[in-house]
């Protein structure tokens, strides 16, 4: 949406009716500047029949130009400059330059029989313009080129980029639903009174997946109505194994947030901070206050058996990392720290 919204802004100078009409001012504020700069005509002569011509000869030579400007442009640069071929570039602008030089002495010799052709002088005005015009046409189309080339890269970034978040999301769906299936399966085993209610929980957690997850960004509340429904399930399989301290704090106004973005953390101090830990804990806040974000998660571990499970599982934090960098760059600090025996992950995100 976002890319369709810029395409409409930049519209109005990209259509052709646009083009044409910027080019047209351009050319007649170029070619009038003679008219506009000359002293004012004495008003009580009426101009001689030279000077008509010289107008005529004037506009036709501006034509010449003008068409000098469009063939360098979209014909010389294109099909001899990209292509190498500055041999047969550098004839046809001999070619050009001699044609012009041509043109006016004909024209003098045609309409203007008392004056006398001056090659010199023609030859240096001839090639001053051409060289100037020649570099106008030039410029305009390595511009234009290079705007282009950065426009289609940045199309081709952001595709890269969409495929790769795509990924990375679809890498901590998997991850996540072993979890809760494993959970199911000891709750059945168990006969547990509690499967029910999960079973309900598990379904709105995979509505949730299937219907919103896949949007560019949820509500707020309702990816913090997913975490709390994930630790809820988590706490009915470990008990009072595991001491889960939850504390979150929404504002009334509503922010937005890319969805799966936060479970990951507490995914992984489950990961990490159940089995054999003595007096496992598990804390988790956060926190969104004018338009900033801030969620921890602090788990107890034990390195030797955080190191097997790293081996057993190839989605981890990295992920997360990278999706972050890819999604709000420098609007985002992730700090992950290991101290005294406790795994701690901080993120401070500026949310939309």
């Amino acid at each position: 949406m976002t890319t369709i919204a810029n395409d409409t802004k930049q519209a109005w100078y990209s259509r052709t009716w646009a083009q044409v009409f910027l080019h047209a001012v351009a050319w007649i504020t170029l070619f009038s500047l003679p008219y506009l700069l000359r002293p004012s005509p004495d008003q009580r002569h009426a101009p001689d029949a030279d000077e008509q011509v010289w107008h005529i000869h004037y506009i036709i030579n501006a034509c010449i130009l003008t068409f000098f400007f469009y063939l360098n442009s979209s014909v010389l640069i294109p099909g001899l400059i990209y292509r190498k071929k500055y041999l047969q570039f550098s004839c046809v602008l001999l070619l050009l330059f001699a044609g012009l030089v041509y043109f006016r002495y004909l024209f003098i010799q045609a309409f203007i029989t008392h004056r006398q052709f001056e090659l010199r002088p023609t030859i240096l005005f001839t090639f001053f313009t051409l060289l100037f015009i020649l570099a106008c046409s030039t410029a305009w189309r390595m511009i234009r080129d290079k705007m282009n080339a950065d426009k289609l890269a940045s199309a081709k970034e952001n595709e890269n980029l969409k495929t790769e978040l795509s990924l990375l999301r679809s890498q901590v769906s998997p991850h996540f639903m072993f979890n809760v299936l494993n959970n199911m399966v000891a709750l059945a085993r168990k006969q547990s009174d509690q499967l029910e209610p999960s079973l309900i929980k598990l379904s709105s957690l995979m509505r949730y997946m299937l219907y919103e997850a896949d949007e560019d960004k949820v509500p707020l509340d309702k990816e913090t109505d997913y975490l709390q429904s994930y630790i809820d399930l988590q706490q009915q399989r470990f008990g009072t194994k595991v001491q889960v301290n939850v504390t979150m704090q929404l504002p009334e106004i509503g922010y937005e947030i890319e969805p799966m973005l936060l479970i990951p953390f507490v995914e992984n101090a489950f990961k990490h901070g159940t089995g054999l830990i003595p007096d496992a804990r598990i804390d988790i806040e956060l926190r969104a206050r004018q338009g900033l974000l801030q969620f921890s998660v602090m788990n107890k571990y034990n390195p030797e058996y955080t190191e097997i499970k790293d081996k057993t599982s190839g989605i981890g934090l990295t992920n997360v990392r990278r999706r972050l960098n890819l999604l709000y760059k420098n609007n985002h600090q992730l700090l992950i720290n290991k101290k005294e025996g406790w795994f701690v992950v901080s993120l401070q995100l500026h949310l939309h």
